[in-house]
This record gives structure tokens, sequence and C-alpha cells, in this order.
């Protein structure tokens, strides 16, 4: 179909899958949704205003004065960066309750198969349509909250070298990505200095002591990052078993991955909800 057909399939179809993922959050939540001050959405798939924040606030039935962000075209590591806004909202706004939504659908970047572009055919062949929401906050009514994960401390870098690494371009045909072959490479050869950055001020350096949200940009990313890091087979699990049922859902994935540790660490009998551990790293990667 035409970029036309497929953009005015997404501009309806992306808030109403961000909107299945937003009810069952709230619902979790257990408070009512006239408590939500903020709403951060983020998608990949289509652009188009007003945004999908409004037409998700509409969907919900959101108080008129919520505040709304939209997070268009960020890509694969979009999913940490939301979360970094949402803990500086909740932060610094005295009872703020944010909504997170990541909604992701790949009809925008397919196509078919081309001798000059055979980079596309990988994305083509990993990417996923996926939604995920989640409610942060803090000071949490423990009468009525459950926190599941704490955020602790985020950051952001460039990696040197990695210009055009990661290219996504918005054209007739759709939006084209273009990966260098050495991508992983790039990646695992910079996140122990990352690593370094945020857990030296906790004396940690041992890397298998922390349970691990990794953004699932690949197979061959999970591989090298283990591999340069020294990690237990078991530590990458969760974010294995999340590529392996959904793809590589750009900004959604890590809120999966959250989903499934939370889960097999109750069923586990484990302390907390990070596999029994007391810290853990989340990261993303992309253009």
């Amino acid at each position: 179909p035409s970029l036309d057909a497929r953009q005015d399939m997404v501009v309806t179809e992306v808030p109403k899958l961000g909107k299945e993922a937003a009810q069952k959050a709230i619902k979790e939540w257990g408070q009512p949704k006239s408590k939500i001050t903020h709403v951060i959405v983020c998608t990949t798939s289509g652009v188009d205003m007003p945004g999908a924040d409004y037409q998700l606030t509409k969907l919900l039935g959101l108080r008129p004065s919520v505040k709304r962000f939209m997070m268009y075209q960020q890509g694969c590591f979009a999913g940490g960066t939301v979360l970094r806004m949402a803990k500086d909202l909740a932060e610094n706004n005295r009872g703020a309750r944010v909504l997170v939504v990541c909604s992701e659908i790949t009809a925008v970047c397919f196509r078919g198969p081309t001798d000059t572009h055979l980079d596309s055919m990988v994305g083509q062949a990993l990417f996923g349509d996926g939604a995920g929401a989640v409610i942060v906050g803090a000071d949490p009514d423990l009468s009525v909250e459950k926190p599941i994960f704490e955020l602790v401390w985020t950051s952001q870098t460039i990696l040197p070298d990695s210009e055009g690494a990661i290219d996504g371009h918005l054209r007739e045909v759709g939006l084209t990505f273009h990966l260098l072959k050495d991508v992983p490479g790039l990646i695992s050869k910079n996140i122990e200095k990352s690593l370094t950055e945020a857990f030296s001020p906790l004396n940690i350096a041992d890397w298998n002591s922390l349970f691990w949200i990794a953004h699932p940009g690949g197979p061959a990313i999970l591989d090298q990052v283990e591999a340069k890091l020294g990690l237990k087979e078991e530590k990458l699990k969760a974010t294995r078993q999340v590529l392996n049922d959904y793809g590589n859902m750009s900004s959604a994935c890590v809120l999966f991955i959250l989903d499934e540790m939370r889960k097999k660490s109750l069923e586990n009998g484990h302390a907390t909800t990070g596999e029994g551990l007391d810290w853990g790293v989340l990261f993303g990667f992309g253009p």
C-alpha cells in the first residue's frame, strides 16, 4: 500500500493499541484515572496533528487539563527516554502521576526487498508490533499503590564514532532504516563506560550482580554485550524471551521485559521484582 494508506492506518491504530495497554496499567495501579496528571506517548509509527497523545487522552477519557507530551520518531532507545522523562516529571511535580505509553506498529516500515538496501530486510525480519504502558510517580500511597520498580538514576549519551550507525528516513516508500554492519560491536565496545559511570558511586563493578533489562535490538547485539561484560546466560533471559515472543517492538520492548521479569520473579518466589536483586540496569540504543 502507499505511504498515505499506511499513514491513515497507523494514526488511527497506534492510539487504539496504546489504549489497550494503558487500561491494563491503570487497572493494576488501582487509582482513578482522574489522578493522572501527565501523559507521555511515544511511537515511531506515523506522524499526525493533533498527535497520538491527544487521541489517546480522548480514548481513555482523561481530564482535558492533563499535561501531554508527544514523542515521535525516536526509535529503539525511546523506551528508556520516556522513563527518564517520566522520572523527572514525577520528582519535580508534587503528587504527579505520569502515564507512559509506548505504541508501535511496523506498517510504515514494511516494504518489498531490494538488492541495494539489504540492511532494511534485517529490520523487517526483526521488527514487531506492540504497546506497553506504566504509571510513574514519586512518594507512593502504599495503602493503594504497589511500586514494582524504582528509578534511581538516568542518563543519555552519544557514542563516539556512531554517526550513521543507525539511520531512519521517511520516504515515499515508507520509513526506511539503514544499519551499519558493526552496530553490535559499537554498542558492546562502549557499554562498560556507561555502566561504570552509573554504578561506581555505589561501588558496584560486578555486572552479574545486577538484573538486566536490555533493549533487544537483535541477537547479535545481545550476544556481543553478553560476551564483552562476561554476563551469565540467565542475565538476558527475560530480554531474549521478549525478543523471541514478540520481536523488536522499538520503544515498547523494555516495558515488555520489565513485565516479563517481574512476573517470573513472582513465580520463582524471589524477594524482589528484579530476580531477587536490589539493583539493575535498563538500557536502550537507537538512532
